[in-house]
């Protein structure tokens, strides 16, 4: 631990890419293997299990620090990260413990069938052999909650600078359900697998947001295509089987089964990348109908029955085996339409319509009537792009729904801002009374905040724990990205993706939205 503390400090401690891509280039080099492919696979997102939960974490250490409970609960509070907060308030360790990272993982997965005293006392024990900064790690790999500040893109830089291998190659072995618990370092990065080859998808091309359309340049270079509202996959045809993965890197093929059909008609070697769409009637469903098969994984007849979902094609990455990620986006999407065309009208598949060169604006309008987010606009002679490029995909999505809501509730932030009141609840009017429909804590100032900070502390209402009710009185325009029936909130509603679009000093209470004017935009909005 001691070590991987030590390349902890030096990424943390620099904000030079140069610098941190060196730091992880001599430690994919040089570590043990074992412990190379712990820290890949936490700083890829692959993160052990929670072998304690977090309530059981501050109790011990409050009581292992000599702290009332309240006043570790204040130090959390302004800390804004228990980690950090555990490793902080701790008295000095009496020991030294150098294990490995390899073996600190092993014996946190061991904890997972012992009872709670036995993993108190490991936790302990871990604790008085470590010094803050190795505390500070082994108390992230406890609450699975690991994150440091370099990419993905990063790592796989640092990994190619250690290996010799490209980039391109790294980024496409370390895709899918891999684990150190399944793998060795060589196996992962140098030796042949059939068959993790057979499921194992490409790497997601991404899309920079669109802000002016003077960006694009030439309109002849560009073919447009509707932004899909679904969930972004990738159907793999390989060796007799299918395989779905999402763009988080699951493999969620038994949640939609009738892609399975996809057999039937396409040969084996291909792979199409495409949006999960629900469908009915020829056109898409809301992304609220097809939340409740992304919570099953196992789907029943009747939710096959009441939400059928198709996938919306709009790139073919293989074909027959071969991968053609390399030729211009013209070249593929000419080789998806006549893979896709012939397919009979009931088939599970879609190609998405595709547009060149048209009236953009116009044609985002028609997008969002055809039950899409808005364009994606890519370029015509590019090869499919490696994560997120510039200059190759934009998204042109539509702009948001806005309202007016007034604050009813107030909570203070965590970190810097643990001294300030940044998350709020809104409400809109209901009949004589006000209906809480959002919280927020993103889209306005620090000084905004300070202000409101005094606001809410002259004008509290009541207390409940750390949220404090005010008088309705300061109105905010909410911006959202969509709206949805949802039977867990008391309005009946939930609101895509809201924040804080201005604070509307102009704009009395009275004068708020409703939510019956919430509930008008429900059949015309995309989720």
């Amino acid at each position: 631990m001691k070590d991987f503390a030590a390349l902890y400090r030096a990424l943390d401690q620099t904000t030079s890419t140069t610098a941190k891509v060196a730091a992880l280039a001599r430690w994919f080099a040089t570590a043990p293997e074992v412990d190379r492919l712990w820290t890949l696979a936490l700083f890829t997102g692959r993160r052990p299990r929670r072998a304690v939960t977090a309530t059981a974490l501050g109790q011990w250490a409050a009581a292992a620090a000599g702290l009332p409970q309240w006043l570790f609960d204040e130090c959390y509070g302004v800390a804004g990260d228990l980690a950090e907060t555990i490793a902080l308030i701790l008295p000095p360790p009496t020991g030294a413990d150098d294990r490995p990272l390899s073996d600190w993982i092993a014996a946190q997965q061991a904890m997972a069938g012992q009872d709670e005293p036995t993993r108190r006392r490991a936790v302990l024990a871990a604790w008085d052999g470590l010094r803050t900064d190795e505390r500070l790690l082994y108390n992230k790999l406890l609450t699975g909650g690991f994150r440091i500040g370099v990419s993905r893109g990063l790592v796989i830089r640092a990994l190619a600078q250690a290996t010799g291998q490209p980039v391109a190659d790294l980024t496409h072995r370390l895709m899918g359900t891999w684990s150190p618990a399944t793998t060795t370092w060589a196996a992962l990065l140098h030796a042949p697998d059939a068959d993790a080859a057979a499921s194992r998808p490409y790497p997601f091309a991404l899309a920079h947001p669109l802000a002016d359309l003077a960006d694009l340049g030439d309109p002849a270079l560009w073919r447009a295509e509707y932004k899909w509202d679904g969930i972004r996959g990738q159907l793999i045809l390989r060796g007799g089987a299918h395989h779905l993965w999402s763009r988080g890197e699951e493999l969620i093929t038994e949640r939609f089964p009738e892609l399975a059909r996809a057999l039937d008609w396409l040969p084996p070697g291909t792979v199409l990348d495409g949006e999960v769409l629900g469908w009915a009637d020829g056109q898409p469903l809301p992304f609220a109908a097809l939340q409740p098969r992304i919570g099953r994984k196992l789907p029943t007849r009747r939710l096959l029955a009441q939400v059928p979902v198709v996938l919306m094609a709009y790139d073919l990455l293989e074909h027959q085996g071969r991968d053609l990620r390399d030729q211009p986006f013209d070249a593929r999407r000419a080789a998806l339409q006549a893979l896709l065309s012939p397919l009979p009208d009931d088939a599970p598949l879609r190609l998405s319509p595709l547009f060149a060169a048209p009236d953009l604006p116009a044609l985002r309008d028609r997008a969002i009537a055809a039950g899409a987010e808005g364009l994606m606009l890519k370029r015509a002679d590019a090869a499919y792009p490696l994560g997120r490029k510039s200059g190759v995909w934009w998204k042109w999505k539509r702009d948001p729904f806005r309202i007016d809501a007034v604050m009813v509730y107030a909570q203070a932030g965590h970190g810097r801002r643990a001294d300030l009141f940044t998350d709020y609840t809104f409400a809109v009017r209901d009949g004589a009374g006000l209906a809480p429909i959002a919280k927020a804590y993103s889209g306005l100032t620090d000084a905004e905040f300070a202000r409101i900070t005094a606001w809410v502390r002259a004008n509290t209402l009541q207390r409940f724990g750390p949220v404090r009710q005010v008088r309705p009185e300061l109105v905010f325009e909410i911006a959202f990205d969509g709206l949805q029936p949802s039977p867990r909130h008391k309005a009946g509603i939930a609101l895509r993706f809201p924040r804080m679009a201005r604070w509307r000093h102009d704009k009395p209470a009275a004068e708020i939205d409703s939510l019956d004017s919430l509930r008008a935009l429900l059949p015309r909005a995309p989720g």
